[in-house]
């Protein structure tokens, strides 16, 4: 069984491993790839005929191969609904927009 042909940014699987094709230099003759978890490992072109790589989807959590722990994004995609949120004009500077400074605030 031959292996898919190395592409930068594809996919491939190998003994339940996953990882990125992140360079191929064919002057040198290998292909450098990405595990999931950020370990880097280089094969040389022969070689990776020989392997049993399969092409993979790429993972749905994107934070496999960069040092960032669950609770450091998660808050990030949840945005709290606040007062401040529910009137848009209350973000405008008052002293940048033209008559708005003689509208009375919600607060007066």
């Amino acid at each position: 069984m031959t292996s898919p042909s190395p592409v930068v940014g594809e996919w491939y699987r190998r003994h339940g491993a996953l990882f990125e094709v992140v360079a191929v230099d064919h002057d040198d003759g290998t292909v450098e790839v990405q595990h999931f978890d950020g370990t880097l490992e280089e094969f040389d072109l022969e070689s990776w005929d020989e392997q049993e790589f399969e092409e993979a989807q790429p993972p749905e959590d994107w934070t496999g191969s960069v040092d960032v722990e669950p609770e450091d994004y998660e808050s990030e995609r949840e945005v709290p609904l606040t007062s401040a949120w529910s009137d848009p004009l209350m973000c405008l500077d008052r002293s940048e927009t033209s008559g708005y400074s003689e509208w009375p605030s919600p607060g007066d």
